[in-house]
């Protein structure tokens, strides 16, 4: 069932029409918010109208549509553009949604946000994200496509639009995703390139004089002109181009002028972040033949004509579900698997699916996230992911599983390359498109190249788990470079994440049920490159103390004198320190503390029962910064940990460098009494 439209013949009285009603529609709102950005919709509306009123097969009363095509506004802050689209195309957005624009608690915000308004499929705004997404949506089309087509039944074929701007071109994570989809041969994407040669600065000359063309020409892309950005028909043709292109992803540059229409801001930084201005826009519709009066005007035929796209998706969905009806009889183990995917749906026996852990037995949290990975993967088939190069270090790949490639779409392991912004956002889209769940690892302390992804990751509830590996000063030799010390706090601090540090494996096992178990917000795992032992070989315990977030790992002989707190590898240490603390006849329980998050969002009672309130001797250990623990600690306690940057050397030393060490523990504790 293609997707593909014959060229249509255009009414050029309608079509221009219709271009300037987005125009204004976006001029207006603009104005009345007084604030905003109308020189983007203004250039860009001939190329969003063809793509919309021409190609896009969505359903406005369906718009989670499964095969429905998708597109991206990469260049969020035009976000006009896109309300406009929406509301003509018969979206739930009303007139009155696009009056309220970036008005608090509205349905348009300043940049699109998909969790907000109907029809939009990622929210964008920082630069580049929006051309990695689609990157995602369009790899995650193909690996369905190869995993659930059939021949007469197209269960997923659909392309992934975008408009994107000069200012994507230049951050550099569109340069990561835009290789990848090159050597990946996403012929399902196309991207539409607002050439207008201007940025907030000026002139794009200013920084941006690059040969675009010839880049994405060595990336693999097919890269087509438009040499006016008014030229519908030339915009059609170039999309029928990029679209009969199977192998290479299209790229089409349009030269736009921004503020087209505009006497005095048109082609002009002028007309791209602020309102025109009453009196510019009176002379703006004045040039383009507009009426100046009602504002947010829509023409009755334009309404008409621009509704078509909801016919015509609506007509293309009831054909869709037609062929689901037969393909379930035809293949009816497919399409539970289809549904169970789409669902995101979990076994029941999850928790039994886990590997064991040998009480007493060492294990490096990494390893153990790998054997988790082995354990789960054949019922949990829709979980697919990989790694930035780090896949032997991150243990991320799945024994029997087929790589993601070019010339195998259903395989269902990646090599992202060095490219963890780009790999962190692709997961996003992936993600975003439906029907399959990602991961995605690297260096714990390489998160800071992919925080932009995760934070959007957060914003956006998306269940992505980020498999962050050689999470201290326990990976040794390499050094300072390569020694998170900030980031577990720099985690913690980002709103909706749940960061894990499991201290053993059967943690590691939990924190996978409880990141695979969270569908509103990413998960992530730091784990270590040394081997720690087993605590509690019980794995079911264990994960329902997981969940909760924190719990005593060694209760104290008698009354509790002291609370010994800590994460991760340095759990061992506590413990080790509440035995040397027994045999000075100080009572301390010690608290393993996997997940902050979780432990918050527990009641009072059972946060009472971990944390007496009546126990002030305090101590957390973590290898890490130690600003932020004063939470637990309270004002008389005390930190151990690392407030300076990491060193070169074997872990062992390294630990008694810094003071990680059971003795120093037990002093810290001792010298509060």
């Amino acid at each position: 069932m293609p997707n593909g439209n014959a060229a249509p013949v255009f009414d050029a009285i309608l079509a221009q029409k219709s271009i300037n009603t987005i125009r204004f529609l976006a001029v207006d709102a603009v104005q009345k918010a007084n604030s905003g950005h109308p020189g983007m919709p203004m250039g860009a509306a001939p190329m969003a109208y063809v793509t919309w009123q021409n190609h896009l097969s969505v359903d406005p009363s369906s718009p989670s549509w499964p095969n429905r095509d998708r597109f991206v506004l990469s260049a969020g802050h035009g976000s006009m553009l896109l309300y406009s689209l929406l509301h003509l195309s018969g979206f739930d957005l009303t007139i009155d949604d696009l009056k309220n624009f970036r008005q608090l608690g509205s349905r348009t915000p300043g940049h699109p946000e998909n969790f907000h308004t109907p029809g939009i499929e990622t929210t964008t705004g920082p630069l580049g994200q929006g051309f990695a997404n689609g990157v995602g949506m369009a790899i995650a089309e193909s690996h369905l496509s190869a995993t659930f087509n059939k021949p007469g039944f197209d269960v997923v074929d659909h392309f992934t639009f975008a408009i994107v701007s000069d200012g994507d071109l230049m951050e550099g994570i569109s340069h990561e995703a835009a290789s990848l989809a090159g050597h990946l041969k996403l012929g399902k994407l196309i991207y539409l390139y607002d050439d207008n040669k201007i940025s907030i600065d000026g002139s794009t000359d200013l920084s941006f004089t690059e040969d675009v063309t010839g880049r994405f020409v060595a990336y693999g892309w097919q890269v087509l002109d438009v040499k006016d950005g008014n030229d519908v028909e030339g915009i059609q043709a170039a999309i029928e181009q990029g679209k009969a292109e199977t192998h290479k992803p299209t790229l089409i540059r349009v030269r736009t002028v921004i503020g087209y229409g505009s006497p005095n801001k048109g082609g002009t930084a002028g007309s791209h972040g602020s309102p025109l201005g009453h009196a510019e826009i009176a002379l703006t519709k004045d040039a383009l033949g507009w009426p100046h009066e009602p504002t947010f005007l829509v023409p009755s035929d334009v309404q008409r004509h621009m509704g078509t796209i909801a016919a015509r998706g609506a007509q293309k969905k009831k054909a869709w579900d037609r062929m689901m009806l037969d393909y379930a009889e035809t293949y009816p183990q497919l399409e539970e698997s289809w549904n169970k995917w789409n669902r995101g749906h979990l076994p029941a026996n999850l928790i039994d699916l886990l590997p064991a852990f040998e009480q007493g037995s060492s294990l490096a949290t990494r390893a153990a996230s790998g054997k988790v990975l082995a354990a789960i993967s054949k019922d949990v088939p829709f979980l697919v992911g990989g790694s930035a190069d780090l896949t032997g270090s991150n243990l991320t790949n799945i024994p029997g599983r087929k790589d993601y490639q070019a010339a195998s779409p259903e395989g269902g392991y990646f090599f992202f390359g060095v490219r963890e912004h780009a790999m962190a956002s692709i997961c996003n889209g992936m993600e975003l498109h439906g029907g399959l769940r990602t991961y995605c690892g690297t260096f714990l302390v390489f998160s800071d190249y992919m925080r932009p992804s995760i934070r959007l990751s957060a914003l956006m509830k998306l269940g992505v788990t980020y498999v962050l590996t050689h999470d201290s000063i326990g990976l040794g030799e390499d050094g300072p470079t390569h020694q998170p010390i900030e980031h577990f706090m720099a985690l913690r601090a980002i709103p909706n994440c749940s960061f894990y540090r499991p201290a053993d494996g059967p943690e590691t096992a939990a924190s996978w049920v409880c990141a695979l178990e969270n569908t509103s917000g990413p998960s992530l795992l730091a784990l270590s490159r040394q081997n720690l032992p087993t605590m509690n070989a019980d794995v079911p315990f264990v994960t329902a103390m997981v969940k909760k977030g924190a719990y005593v790992v060694r209760k104290a002989g008698g009354k509790t004198a002291a609370l010994i707190l800590a994460t991760g590898s340095e759990v061992e240490i506590a413990i080790e320190a509440a035995g040397i603390l027994a045999s000075k006849g100080i009572q301390a329980s010690v608290v393993s503390m996997p997940c902050w998050e979780n432990f918050e969002a527990q009641d009072k009672k059972y946060r009472e029962s971990v944390l007496p309130s009546d126990v002030k001797v305090r101590v957390s250990v973590e290898a890490g910064i130690t600003f932020g623990w004063e939470r637990y600690v309270g004002p008389t306690g005390k930190s151990i940990g690392i407030d300076t940057f990491g060193a070169s050397g074997p872990a062992p030393e390294l630990y008694k460098h810094f003071g990680l060490t059971a003795e120093n523990v037990a002093d810290a504790v001792l010298s509060q009494f």
